[in-house]
């Protein structure tokens, strides 16, 4: 039993491995085998490789057919602000509510992580938006998606901040440090995982988001999800599934890039928190 026990804790990381390797692989070469193929091959996508490999001349097509350079713009209109608004104003949030413990932020927090759970009421935004003259508007959309994803970065923050010592921040005080300038020298930089973790997890919500920006926007914007949607409902990508995974591969580097920033922020700053 013992020889048995300590063999499977010698394959348990190896089956691992290969088991999120399947999962996370076999889909990823799905896409990368279809979008190389050409249109006769990619009728019926598989897993087998294309005969002869088109994939850049696909993604040249997509780009200027599928007016993806717009779309990108219009994608970026919508989540830098929203990333950056979220964060700002969910760690100021977050510091307060995790250093002042009273009853009233207790209900603050509560209704402030609520939103992870309640699902927003799509039919009211919308008239709200329309009321304000919101409706159809990039601000609009933004505030949208940071009253959904706001739960997320206090839930998150929250609690890291109360892993902090508060004689970090009791020291700059009595050094004449403000309270912003607390917020912006001390606890800021000790929040750089948290925020990174946070800032991949919006990025990848927010950059495929077509259900509220379908019902939000409405196509006056075009972002990638919706150009996507609108060129395959228009005909223009029937059939032609080589098009379609080459334009979700274009619409995914920008979220890779995202995510391999992001992680080095995360080990740097738990480096740096570990060394200090």
């Amino acid at each position: 039993m013992n020889s048995d026990a300590q063999i499977w804790r010698r394959l348990q990381p190896i089956v691992t491995v290969l088991l999120v390797a399947s999962v996370i692989g076999i889909p990823l070469w799905l896409v990368v085998a279809t979008a190389g193929k050409s249109q006769g091959e990619a009728l019926n996508p598989n897993l087998s490789p294309p005969s002869e490999w088109h994939l850049w001349e696909n993604l040249r097509q997509v780009w200027t057919d599928g007016d993806v350079p717009a779309a990108f713009f219009g994608s970026l209109l919508v989540v830098v602000p929203t990333v950056f608004g979220v964060l700002a104003f969910g760690s100021l949030a977050s510091w307060v509510l995790a250093r002042r413990a009273t009853r009233l932020n207790a209900v603050l927090y509560a209704l402030g992580i609520s939103g992870i759970v309640l699902p927003p009421a799509v039919v009211t935004v919308v008239l709200l938006l329309r009321q304000l003259g919101l409706a159809g508007t990039a601000i609009g959309m933004i505030g949208v998606y940071m009253g959904i994803y706001m739960s997320t970065v206090i839930f998150f923050v929250t609690g890291f901040v109360r892993t902090i010592p508060e004689s970090l921040e009791e020291a700059a005080q009595i050094d004449g440090a403000g309270p912003l300038t607390v917020f912006r020298k001390v606890v800021l930089p000790m929040l750089r995982p948290v925020l990174a973790t946070a800032t991949i997890l919006i990025c990848l919500y927010v950059w495929n988001d077509v259900f509220y920006a379908f019902f939000v926007i409405g196509g006056r914007i075009d972002t990638l999800p919706l150009n996507l949607f609108r060129v395959a409902s228009a005909g223009l990508y029937l059939n032609n599934w080589h098009l379609i995974f080459a334009y979700v591969i274009l619409m995914s580097l920008p979220l890779i890039a995202v995510f391999a920033i992001a992680q080095r922020k995360i080990i740097s700053g738990i480096t740096s928190g570990a060394v200090k």
